[in-house]
């Protein structure tokens, strides 16, 4: 203790932090917490904590706010949907019932071949839409024919879990997906045997976040996938149907 003390005392010990750099050290630490520098990695150039992609993580993490309660959808799911699933699928104990996992979304880029820098415009789109920075994806392997080297950057995705994923869901299925020109509903038939429904937007302009007009871009798609933990592809769409999914008859 006296040579903590000394320490201390020749040192000065660690000046106190400003209102303003603690929370930039806080807004750095979350965003490693989250991201575990894969915006660094993988969009800022191979160096850790640096790069558009870290600084946007660091942005994201500062402006986010603490939920004081559980989001909307998922109140509404343990609250009512459950009990109507248990009854719906004949299921006597609550822990059988089907619930949502996880939601990935995955934008593939095949143009970022020729055209690197719409990458970061993907980034950037995925982040508004999603509210958490992106990971870019690279090919695995050498296409000659589509002069795709291996390792090249080629996409971006998103994984999302717990309240991220209760809110993202509740926006698709609100707010977004109403936005689609002629919308007569989704396609009932995407599962894949297991349970999972995998859902193909054309345009993410559909989604309010994206002001697609303003860029002069062309409009980028991307594939939404729900992992639930439906055994079949009944109770997954049973679960879906509950959610607010648009089936289309």
């Amino acid at each position: 203790m006296a040579d903590k003390e000394d320490k201390a005392e020749k040192g000065g010990g660690k000046p106190a932090l400003t209102p303003e750099q603690q929370a930039e050290a806080d807004a750095k630490r979350a965003a490693r917490a989250q991201g575990k520098g894969a915006g660094g990695k993988a969009a800022g150039g191979g160096k850790k904590g640096k790069g558009p992609a870290a600084a946007a993580a660091r942005e994201l993490a500062a402006e986010r706010v603490k939920r004081d309660a559980p989001a909307r959808l998922r109140q509404h799911y343990d609250k009512e949907i459950k009990g109507r699933l248990m009854q719906e699928l004949g299921l006597k104990n609550p822990m059988q019932v089907p619930r949502m996992l996880k939601i990935t979304v995955n934008m593939g880029l095949g143009e970022a071949v020729s055209n690197p820098k719409i990458l970061d415009a993907a980034v950037e789109d995925l982040t508004l839409i999603t509210g958490q920075q992106p990971v870019v994806t690279k090919s695995k392997k050498s296409i000659a024919v589509f002069k795709l080297r291996e390792g090249q950057k080629i996409g971006a995705m998103v994984t999302l879990r717990r309240d991220t994923m209760w809110e993202f869901f509740d926006r698709l299925v609100s707010f977004a997906l109403p936005r689609v020109r002629d919308f007569k509903g989704v396609s009932p038939r995407a599962f894949d045997g297991r349970g999972n429904y995998t859902l193909g937007i054309r345009e993410g302009i559909i989604f309010p976040e994206i002001h697609q007009a303003e860029k002069l871009e062309k409009p980028k798609g991307m594939n939404i996938t729900i992992t639930t933990t439906a055994r079949t592809d009944e109770q997954g769409r049973a679960l879906l149907r509950q959610l607010g999914m648009p089936f289309r008859n």
